[in-house]
C-alpha cells in the first residue's frame, strides 16, 4: 500500500534518516525494514546501479527482485571514486542518523567513507557494516554470498535427504538473517542515541548471524559432541513430524508432544502403536522415526492429502499441504493478514509484493511499496542544501 503524501506518518522510525550503501540482498533488506517502519532511506548506488536491478523477472525492464527489497527508498547514483561523488555521499551521511553498508571489510574505509572518518565527525551516527565474516579476524577479508555462508555455517550439512548431495535452503537464510540482525541492532542503538548516548559501529557477520539462528543445531552439538545430521523434512527430537506421501499429493504433520501423538493414532486408526515401547515418548519416537514412518506410510497411501489434512485439522494436529508460493500467497490467512500489496514500478507497471507482515496496535503497517528508478531522486538531493563536512583530521 502506498501511503498518502499528506498523511501524518506515525510509524516508529518516521523521524530517522538512513543512507544505504548496499547491493543485492542483506543490506537492502535491512534498509527496507527500516523504511517499512518509517525511516527516510536514501539508497546510494553506483552509476550502473545495484547489481540486482538486472535480475529477472523484469517487468518493462524493471527487476521485480530489486523491487521486492527496495520499496519506499530514494535513489541517487554516485561515483564514489570521484571527488564530487565522495563529497555528496559524505554530506548525505552527515545529515543522517544511520549508515548501512555491505561492502567487503576495508572497502568503505579506502573510499574515505569508513567509521574512522564519520566517527570523529558525527559520534551519534549509527554505522552498520554487514559482511561475510565480520570486519576483522582470520577470515574478515573474505567475501561471501548466501550459498557460501550456508555451507560455512553448517546449514547445508543438515539440509536435504540423508545420504543426498549437498543442497542449500531454498530461501537465502544467511542474507536475510544478517539483515534482520542488522535492523534490530540499528533500532537498539538508535534507542541508546535517543536516550543521550553515543552512536557507534555495528559489525554484522553473515557467518555469525547464520550460526545465531542455528541455535537448536549448535546446542545439539554442544550437548552430544556430534554433528547434527540431515533428516529431510523430519525432526531430530519429535515424530511424526515431517512430510508424508498420500495417495495423491503430500502433506505435513507435526505431532510435537504425546497428546498430539495420541490424536495421530486415533485419526489413522492404529491404537496398537500407543502400546509400542519404541514410540512411548517424543524422544523415543524420534529415535525410531524410520520404523515409525514405515508403519504409517501404508495407511497414508490409502487416502488423498486433502482427506488427511481435513482429518488432522479436525483432531487439532498441526498440519499443512506442500504449498508452492502461488498457493501460500492465496491462503486465506495471507488475505486476512493483508500480506499481498499492490506495487507500482517506475514507468507505471503494476505488480504485487509482500508487505510488512507485522501489525502495530492491531493495524497493518502501511508501507510505501514503490521502489525507485536509478538516480530518481538524485537531482532533488543534489539541489538540497547539505551539511558541510568538517575538515579531515
Amino acid at each position: 500500500m502506498t501511503r498518502p503524501s499528506d498523511a501524518v506518518d506515525t510509524r516508529p522510525l518516521a523521524d530517522v534518516k538512513v543512507v544505504e550503501f548496499c547491493q543485492i540482498a542483506s543490506g537492502p533488506f535491512t534498509g527496507m525494514l527500516l523504511a517499512d517502519y518509517g525511516a527516510q532511506v536514501v539508497k546510494i548506488e553506483p552509476p550502473e546501479g545495484d547489481a540486482m536491478r538486472t535480475w529477472p523477472p523484469l517487468s518493462a525492464g524493471y527487476s521485480e527482485n530489486f523491487a521486492s527489497l527496495n520499496r519506499g527508498k530514494q535513489s541517487i547514483a554516485l561515483d564514489l571514486k570521484h571527488p564530487d561523488g565522495l563529497d555528496m555521499a559524505r554530506r548525505l551521511a552527515l545529515q543522517a542518523d544511520v549508515l548501512v553498508e555491505n561492502s567487503r571489510p576495508g572497502a568503505m574505509q579506502r573510499l574515505g567513507l569508513g567509521w574512522d572518518w564519520f566517527g570523529l565527525r558525527k559520534p551519534s551516527l549509527v554505522y552498520c557494516s554487514i559482511s561475510a565474516f565480520g570486519q576483522d579476524g582470520p577470515r574478515g577479508a573474505e567475501g561471501g554470498f548466501d550459498v557460501t555462508i550456508q555451507a560455512a555455517a553448517g546449514v547445508m550439512s543438515v539440509t536435504g535427504e540423508p545420504g543426498g548431495a549437498p543442497v542449500k535452503a531454498g530461501v537465502p537464510l544467511a542474507d536475510f538473517a544478517s539483515g534482520l540482525y542488522a535492523a534490530f541492532t540499528i533500532a537498539a542503538v538508535l534507542a541508546r542515541v535517543r536516550a543521550g548516548g553515543a552512536g557507534g559501529h555495528i559489525d554484522v557477520p553473515m557467518f555469525g548471524a547464520t550460526l545465531g539462528i542455528s541455535a537448536l543445531q549448535t546446542s545439539e552439538f554442544f550437548g552430544t559432541g556430534r554433528n547434527p545430521r540431515k533428516l529431510g523434512s523430519a525432526h531430530p527430537r519429535n515424530a511424526p513430524y515431517q512430510a508424508y506421501a498420500a495417495r495423491e499429493g503430500w502433506f505435513v504433520i507435526a505431532a510435537g508432544n504425546n497428546r498430539l501423538w495420541q490424536q495421530v493414532c486415533a485419526v489413522v486408526e492404529v491404537p496398537e502403536l500407543l502400546q509400542d515401547a519404541r514410540f512411548a515418548s517424543p524422544s523415543l519416537r524420534a529415535q525410531h522415526q524410520t520404523e515409525l514412518k514405515k508403519l504409517l506410510d501404508p495407511h497414508f497411501a490409502r487416502e488423498t492429502a486433502d482427506h488427511w489434512l481435513q482429518a488432522f485439522q479436525a483432531a487439532g494436529v498441526p498440519c499443512a499441504p506442500l504449498n508452492g508460493y502461488e498457493e501460500a500467497l492465496a491462503d486465506v490467512q495471507a488475505r486476512h493478514l493483508q500480506l499481498v500489496q499492490p506495487q507500482a514500478l517506475p514507468g507505471g507497471t503494476l505488480t504485487r509484493t509482500v508487505g510488512c507482515p507485522v501489525r502495530l496496535d492491531g493495524q497493518v503497517v502501511a508501507v510505501d511499496t514503490r521502489p525507485p528508478a536509478l538516480d530518481e531522486h538524485g537531482p532533488a538531493l543534489r539541489a538540497r542544501p547539505l551539511a558541510e563536512p568538517k575538515a579531515s583530521a
